[in-house]
């Protein structure tokens, strides 16, 4: 794998091992994980509010989201705008009918 592309990729296993139950209810996970990445900054204080709605995953998922958070701010805009562009594509790959983040991200 190129160095370009993993630290992207990275951050996309988090995304395939914690966002099931991160997003799990939530009516478009894609629009969730967009909200996060959408400025040059992660947003944290969204990202506590999802892992507040879900008490008994917290404990797993929060110390995994706030690594993600602080290597996306890590990454170079242009990296970041990489990542967006990857969360619109998969969310086109799978079609406006599947918003289910437990199918949606166990196959990218």
């Amino acid at each position: 794998m190129s160095p370009t592309l993993e630290p992207i990729h990275r951050l996309a296993q988090g995304v395939r091992m914690h966002g099931p139950a991160l997003l799990a209810g939530m009516p478009d996970p894609h629009d969730e994980l967009m909200s996060l990445v959408w400025g040059p900054r992660f947003d944290r204080e969204h990202a506590l509010g999802l892992v507040a709605r879900q008490p008994e995953v917290a404990a797993h998922t929060l110390p995994a989201l706030l690594a993600a958070a602080d290597h996306f701010d890590a990454l170079h805009a242009g990296a970041q705008g990489r990542l967006r562009r990857l969360i619109v594509r998969h969310r086109a790959l799978l079609g406006d009918g599947d918003a289910e983040p437990s199918s949606a991200w166990a196959n990218t």
